[in-house]
């Protein structure tokens, strides 16, 4: 059963990690029904280890586009591209180190997910009906005011529900980005932001865990990083021809859904 847990988180972080739909509120939500093997301190290391094979998945699916050194791209844009990335995601790294406590004691809650489901929800409706004007088909053309602007809005997923991606994506997309472009600087910006997340939380739970621990959070992010893969994949093939709606109406659905569980005292 252990086994079968972990690979169903993995699975879970995987899915839902890069789509619009906030692999945190879904994370929290696994874990009214189905429990984490092992001791407190063994879940809260996997909930923080569990991200990384997510995010070497993006790493190596837009490799040659983010490596300096690749043959396909110059050492100066992939550089400035960089530059970027760093700028947008230095937002996010200064309020959560004020902030990350404050937002898991009070939000970290079904009934604070089910709201920020629904809410952000109706933003990505609204933007599909009320679309911006385009100016930047690639996420190499953000200049670096637009990065940053975007960074203010990834401040916005540290609210759980809210997902980092649609956060940005919707950003993005608000400032001029197309689906494909703010998709893939969302995809860039999660590899600092998860990184950087990570190796906070680490720092405050420690990883003193056993070898069977370790092999269970093996499995977990062996799942979680074939997952990613496949969605970071589908997704970006998905958005260069369809509409983010679909995603939208699943946010309210499932906002919806759990704000009847919270009614009837389940959740």
């Amino acid at each position: 059963m252990s086994y079968i847990a972990v690979i169903i988180f993995g699975l879970v972080e995987g899915l839902t990690e890069f789509l619009p739909v906030s692999s945190t509120g879904h994370m929290i939500l696994l874990e009214e029904w189905l429990a984490l093997p092992g001791s407190p301190a063994f879940a809260e290391t996997f909930r923080i280890v569990v991200q990384l094979p997510a995010i070497l998945a993006v790493v190596l699916y837009f490799w040659k586009r983010l490596w300096p050194f690749s043959a396909d791209k110059s050492f100066s844009s992939a550089v400035l591209l960089w530059m970027k990335i760093i700028v947008a995601f230095l937002p996010a790294a200064v309020s959560g180190l004020f902030l990350d406590d404050f937002l898991e004691a009070w939000f970290f809650n079904p009934l604070s997910i089910s709201i920020a489901l629904i809410a952000g929800g109706i933003v990505l409706l609204l933007l599909e009906k009320y679309p911006a004007p385009v100016q930047f088909s690639r996420a190499e053309e953000i200049g670096f005011r637009v990065a940053l602007g975007i960074g203010l809005f990834q401040c916005l997923a540290m609210m759980p529900g809210t997902s980092r991606s649609a956060a940005t994506i919707i950003g993005a997309m608000i400032l001029g980005a197309s689906r494909p472009a703010a998709a893939e600087f969302s995809f860039f910006l999660a590899i600092p932001t998860m990184v950087g997340a990570t190796a906070y939380k680490t720092v405050k739970t420690g990883l003193d865990l056993s070898a069977s621990e370790w092999l269970l959070i093996g499995a977990g992010g062996l799942t979680a990083f074939i997952t990613a893969w496949l969605v970071v994949a589908s997704f970006m093939a998905y958005i260069r021809k369809r509409p983010f709606a679909p995603f939208a109406w699943y946010r309210l659905a499932l906002g919806a859904v759990i704000l009847l569980l919270l009614g009837a005292g389940y959740l």
